[in-house]
């Protein structure tokens, strides 16, 4: 059993920055898959970013690709999430998880999620 909790989420204006990470115990860290997915009030869970095992492919969402970079540390067993050039619609809270399969976009072959972490940006 994995265990995932996110953090660094808070409230920024718009075009700032936040780093979310996500800290996991419980598993074989390096073994997963690991993705970030939102979800806004309102809406339906959606995809954000996704990396390997090995932290060398990464894949990310039309709306976040080239101001959000996704990355992790094997030997403290923590994912990141480093978000530029923030928007309005970027509000969402922010979830991390964990695949036994590869890195995937569909959050219906993640086996273990996190609890999320709420991002504000303000206008």
């Amino acid at each position: 059993q994995v265990q995932l909790v996110e953090s660094g989420g808070g409230l920024v204006q718009a075009g700032g920055s936040l780093r979310l990470s996500c800290a996991a115990s419980g598993g074989t860290f390096s073994s997963y898959g690991m993705g970030w997915f939102r979800q806004a009030a309102g809406k339906e869970r959606e995809f954000v970013a996704a990396i390997s095992w090995s932290g060398v492919s990464t894949y990310y969402a039309d709306s976040v690709e080239g101001r959000f970079t996704i990355s992790r540390d094997n030997a403290r067993n923590t994912v990141n999430l480093q978000m530029n050039s923030l928007k309005p619609e970027d509000t969402a809270v922010y979830s991390c998880a964990a695949t036994v399969r590869g890195y995937t976009t569909t959050a219906n072959l993640y086996n273990y999620w996190g609890q999320g972490t709420q991002v504000t940006v303000s206008s």
